[in-house]
């Protein structure tokens, strides 16, 4: 794979990490909560964690590329906070818009 193709399965991962807390009701994806669904701050904390994870993946990579990981002001960490918000928007419109169910039945 060439460097190209690498940042375009980070960013694809990003994407899908960013998206995955606001599309299952399961906490960390294993287990079910009591209540049956999860509450908000847990799909944030969740999320929280999917972007260390992902910034992980990111410095695996760019270690893999380069044979050594480049130190970063708060810049760009703070760039890349936004962006992975930004990422979880379309999960977060999905699950507090379009997923409504009326209780018609």
């Amino acid at each position: 794979m060439n460097d190209q193709a690498f940042i375009w399965v980070l960013v694809a991962v990003a994407i899908l990490g960013a998206n995955l807390p606001w599309l299952s009701d399961r906490i960390f994806f294993f287990l079910t909560p009591k209540s049956g669904k999860k509450h908000f701050w847990f799909r944030f904390l969740e999320w929280f964690v999917l972007y260390f994870i992902v910034g992980g993946v990111g410095l695996g990579i760019e270690y893999k590329l380069n044979g050594s990981v480049y130190s970063q002001d708060w810049e760009f960490y703070i760039v890349t906070f936004f962006l992975f918000l930004i990422f979880a928007l379309p999960g977060f419109i999905y699950h507090f818009e379009f997923n409504k169910r009326p209780n018609n039945t």
